[in-house]
């Protein structure tokens, strides 16, 4: 690690909070309320995936396009628009986001105390603003940053962009999140230095692969392991 004060950015969702897991849930409900006769559950979940990448690139990230999707998803193999009561019992699967509460990552709040001690701490998350911002403001973590983004999404320009307006110098700033596509690669493309901290349900969509051998990616086993190398 290169000596002295680090800016370190952090990803927000399974970073910092659960956030795939709910989504997961959902998907889980949904595929058992579909009971398709002839369609198995990964067969739909193949589905679901095309229709979300496809909706991500037209509509960007966060639970209304995700609702959309699985909007989408019922009206491809129904062949039809849903009925009022498909409706009535498809608006609870919003329910799942319309909570005021984020469940932080074990450790999370202890080791950003920490760290904000001895280095500077920003935030950088993707997705919808509202969305994004009331997550954030749950979580009782913003006072931990100097500086919070929410961005619509996370590519190397993005970064390039948030370095510069913000004045860092890129050898000694880390991207730090459990996103390979988005936190590690695309970080690195633009020039920073990044840790992975793997989460368990990591949305499928962010996976990728990473090169062992560039001295420049950290990976963690769990959060509290940043206090080993910062």
């Amino acid at each position: 690690m290169t000596p002295g004060r680090q800016s370190l950015i952090f990803d927000a969702d399974d970073t910092l909070w659960e956030n795939n897991v709910v989504f997961e849930r959902v998907v889980d409900d949904f595929v058992e309320w579909l009971a398709h006769p002839t369609l198995d559950p990964v067969a739909i979940r193949t589905l679901l995936a095309e229709i979300e990448e496809a909706n991500i690139v037209a509509h960007g990230y966060g639970s209304r396009v995700f609702l959309r999707s699985l909007a989408d998803c019922f009206q491809r193999i129904a062949e039809r628009p849903m009925d009022a009561a498909e409706q009535r019992r498809f608006d609870r699967f919003a329910d799942a986001f319309s909570h005021n509460e984020v469940e932080l990552i074990a450790g999370v709040a202890d080791v950003l105390d920490e760290l904000a001690a001895r280095h500077d701490l920003y935030l950088m998350t993707k997705g919808k603003p509202d969305e994004q911002q009331r997550k954030i403001d749950v979580s009782g973590l913003a006072h931990h940053f100097r500086g919070i983004d929410i961005v619509p999404v996370k590519d190397p320009a993005t970064y390039r962009r948030i370095v510069a307006d913000r004045g860092l110098d890129p050898d000694r700033t880390w991207m730090i999140g459990n996103s390979p596509k988005s936190d590690v690669v695309a970080a690195r493309a633009a020039g920073l230095r990044a840790v992975f901290v793997p989460h368990p349900n990591t949305w499928a969509h962010e996976h990728a692969d990473l090169d062992a051998s560039d001295p420049m990616i950290v990976r963690v086993d769990s959060f509290p392991d940043l206090l080993r190398h910062f």
